[in-house]
C-alpha cells in the first residue's frame, strides 16, 4: 500500500528535503511520528512523508506525484495554528483521497471544548459544568457558580494552559486566571466545576463499530498523599520527564475498579465517539467519582500514536500489539 504521512513542522522548509527518522526522533522531537514511519516500513508499505508548515500547493503536488492509497494524517497545526487542524482533512477530503484519524466535523466539534459538552449533555453524557469567558467580554462575575474551579484554554491541548494556577478556589482566582488566558494566551477561557476523582483515559478505535480498549490511569504521586491536594496534569506534569520522576507521577493499568466501572467507561468513551462524529480513533478523559460516576473531561480525536503513548499502550493491553494496531488503521481509513 502506497502511503503518505503527513505532519506539521514549525519552520518552512523544502518540500523535498528528507528529515530522517533520528532527525524526526530527535532534533525534531517528533516521535509518533518516527515511530508510525518505522513501523509502516516495517510493515511492507511504500512510504513518503511530507512535513507541513504553510504550502498548501507543496501538499497537493505532492499527493499527485506520489498517489497515495492512504494519508496517514498527523498534522495538528498550519502556520503553527491549531485553529487550522480540521481544514487538512476538509482539504483530503475535496481531493476524495482516503485519510485516517478524524474528519473536520470531528475536530471543530472536539476543538471547541464548550460546545462538545453542550452536545454531550443533550444527548445525557455527563461532564462538569462551566461558563465561558470570552476575550472580548470577560466574565466579572460567577453566579451559582460551584466551587472549586478549574480555568482552562477553550480550544487548546496537549494541556496548553495549565498549571497549577489553573484551579481556583473561589470566584476571585477563577476570574484572575481567566483574565492571564485572556492576555498572555490571547483565547477565551473554560471555567469548569473541579471534579474530584480518579483520572482515566479510554482509548478507541474503529469504524464502522468502535472498539473500546483496556483503560489507564494517571497516578499523581506525591500529590495522592496529601488529601487537600487538587489532582490533575499539567503541562509539565505531562511532557516533562524529569518533573514527572521528581513528583512520581505516571501513567499505568488503573489499580482495583469499583464493580461495572471499566464497563461503565467503555460505553461512555463509545457512545462519546458516535455523538461526536469521531472517526478513526479517539483517547477519552475521564474523572471516576467515588460514588462510580463517569464525568467526561475532554476528548481527543488523533492522540499520540508513539510506541509508549497511551493510546498504543492500551491497544497493547487489548491485544493488539503496535504493528497490528498501525495496520488497523489503515485499514480503517480505506474502509
Amino acid at each position: 500500500m502506497k502511503v503518505l504521512v503527513l505532519y506539521d513542522i514549525d519552520r518552512a522548509i523544502d518540500p523535498d528535503e528528507g528529515l530522517t527518522i533520528r532527525a524526526l526522533r530527535r532534533e525534531e522531537d517528533k516521535p509518533t511520528e518516527a515511530d508510525i514511519i518505522s513501523c509502516l516500513r516495517g510493515l511492507g508499505h511504500d512510504v513518503d512523508r511530507l512535513a507541513v508548515y504553510d504550502d498548501v500547493r507543496g501538499m497537493l503536488d505532492r499527493i499527485a506525484s506520489f498517489g497515495p492509497d492512504v494519508v496517514f494524517n498527523q498534522c495538528e497545526t498550519f502556520l503553527l495554528d491549531r485553529a487550522h487542524e480540521p481544514n487538512i482533512p476538509a482539504m483530503l477530503d475535496l481531493l476524495k483521497v482516503r485519510y485516517t484519524g478524524a474528519g473536520p466535523e470531528a475536530l471543530m466539534l472536539c476543538k471547541d471544548k464548550a460546545l462538545a459538552k453542550k452536545v454531550l449533555a443533550f444527548h445525557g453524557v455527563r461532564s462538569a459544568g462551566f461558563v465561558v469567558s470570552t476575550r472580548a467580554r470577560p466574565l466579572r462575575k460567577l453566579r451559582k457558580f460551584r466551587f472549586p474551579a478549574f480555568v482552562k484554554p477553550l480550544g487548546e491541548e496537549s494541556s496548553n494552559g495549565i498549571s497549577k494556577a489553573s484551579y481556583a478556589k473561589n470566584e476571585a482566582e477563577a476570574l484572575e486566571r481567566a483574565k492571564f488566558l485572556h492576555e498572555s494566551f490571547e483565547c477565551d477561557a473554560l471555567i469548569e466545576e473541579y471534579i474530584e476523582g480518579r483520572e482515566l483515559t479510554v482509548s478507541v478505535l474503529g469504524n464502522p463499530r468502535p472498539l473500546a480498549f483496556p483503560p489507564r490511569e494517571t497516578f499523581f504521586g506525591k500529590a495522592e498523599t496529601d488529601d487537600d491536594a487538587p489532582r490533575f496534569a499539567t503541562s509539565r506534569a505531562k511532557w516533562n520527564d524529569a518533573y514527572r520522576r521528581k513528583w512520581g507521577i505516571r501513567n499505568g493499568e488503573p489499580d482495583a475498579l469499583p464493580p461495572g466501572a471499566a464497563e461503565k467507561l467503555a460505553r461512555t468513551a463509545r457512545m462519546v465517539y458516535r455523538i461526536l462524529k469521531v472517526r478513526g480513533l479517539m483517547r477519552l478523559d475521564a474523572r471516576l467519582t467515588d460514588d462510580g460516576h463517569v464525568v467526561v473531561i475532554e476528548v481527543n480525536p488523533n492522540p499520540g500514536l508513539a510506541k509508549t503513548d497511551d493510546f498504543a499502550l492500551s491497544a497493547a493491553a487489548g491485544g493488539l500489539d503496535y504493528p497490528a494496531l498501525i495496520q488497523r488503521i489503515l485499514d480503517n481509513a480505506v474502509r
